[in-house]
């Protein structure tokens, strides 16, 4: 008899975290985005459809690697998948629009991120989120995703144990996506201030990490996956909040933002690492980050599924086809890669299913 996979254990091994996530998560991940695709190809306003349908072309693997931690509960994944995918998909299509912005009204953007902190509130009303804008007619596409994440939340067993934190981390990527994409004259100097709001809990960090942290998903997702747990205990939750923010969530916005640098040089887009100033620093600022992010996982119950996330983020953004091209990038993938055996087996595995997806 074939050997079947007890998806309610959480993954050990790699090859079995990644049987689970071709096998299971990342069908059911491109069956929703299909979904999502189609309604936004709805969309009356064409720059309101432009954004919805290119934030899906270009960032899908966002919502990819987001839903790897349906993985760990497969017998949730039927709620944890549709919820990932949509908080993710609302993630990139605010992103794009603020990006790509006919506007750089701070209100404007905070007004289209309530549309977050709706979504992770079941019993929150709607907003009318494109209040602040001249493009509004979205024929639902926003609110449906708001209500989709809303109505998966409401299924997690122990969401309120873990709706303050989400609530909290959510909080602060909105404020981020607020002032980073303001007119580049206050840029700095508004994420300064907020740095400084929340410096002396973050002792060790440097502004851009904070602001880095602020950007990522990750740890929501974690605490959704959390909330699945219907014996969740409390200590759990502040462990998860503390491992994660900002350390697992630095890492994977830093990676990114590594990556990215030459073209957001190009763009004259806002990039953290450039702040890092010289390459040597860069590779020991995000060599400190992923190495707090491993000692504080190992507080986790199932921490060697914690310690396959942070590998498998170093192995995927180090084995993008961007690194190649940018000699300093190169040199800093070496110097993160060469004491992680566990990064290099997931950078020959992500490297395989790179060049079979390109040929």
């Amino acid at each position: 008899m074939a050997h079947r996979p007890r998806t309610g254990t959480v993954p050990r091994s790699p090859i079995r975290l990644m049987y689970r996530v071709y096998r299971f998560v990342l069908p059911e991940v491109r069956r929703q985005l299909g979904g999502w695709r189609e309604r936004a190809g709805s969309i009356a306003d064409p720059e309101l459809r432009k954004q919805a349908l290119a934030s899906m072309a270009s960032k899908q693997f966002h919502c990819e690697g987001g839903a790897v931690y349906a993985a760990a509960n497969l017998p949730m994944r039927d709620v944890l998948i549709p919820l990932i995918v949509a908080f993710q998909t609302i993630s990139d299509y605010l992103d794009n629009l603020c990006d790509r912005s006919t506007s750089l009204d701070p209100r404007d953007f905070r007004q289209l991120h309530q549309s977050m902190l709706d979504a992770v509130d079941p019993g929150a009303p709607l907003h009318d989120y494109y209040a602040c804008r001249e493009e509004r007619n979205d024929g639902g596409y926003l609110p449906l995703l708001v209500k989709t994440c809303q109505a998966s939340i409401a299924r997690l067993p122990s969401y309120s144990k873990v709706a303050e934190s989400v609530r909290e981390l959510v909080g602060l990527y909105c404020d981020l996506q607020v002032y980073k994409h303001i007119r580049h004259d206050l840029r700095e100097k508004e994420l300064h201030h907020w740095w400084n709001r929340h410096q002396s809990q973050y002792a060790g960090l440097r502004w851009n990490e904070f602001a880095a942290a602020a950007g990522s998903t990750l740890g929501v997702f974690m605490l959704f996956l959390s909330a699945a747990d219907p014996h969740l205990q409390t200590s759990a939750v502040q462990n998860i909040r503390a491992a994660y923010f900002p350390y697992v969530c630095g890492l994977h916005i830093l990676l990114d933002y590594l990556i990215d640098q030459e073209e957001d040089r190009i763009g004259g887009d806002l990039n953290f690492c450039h702040y890092y100033g010289t390459i040597e620093t860069t590779a020991q600022r995000i060599a400190y980050v992923a190495n707090r992010a491993r000692k504080e996982i190992v507080r986790l119950e199932n921490s060697s599924f914690h310690r396959m996330i942070i590998e498998g983020l170093l192995a995927l953004y180090l084995s993008d086809p961007k690194v190649k091209d940018q000699l300093e990038v190169r040199q800093v993938s070496r110097e993160l890669m060469k004491n992680s055996p566990l990064t290099r087996l997931f950078f020959w595995l992500n490297s395989l299913w790179i060049r079979k997806a390109l040929y």
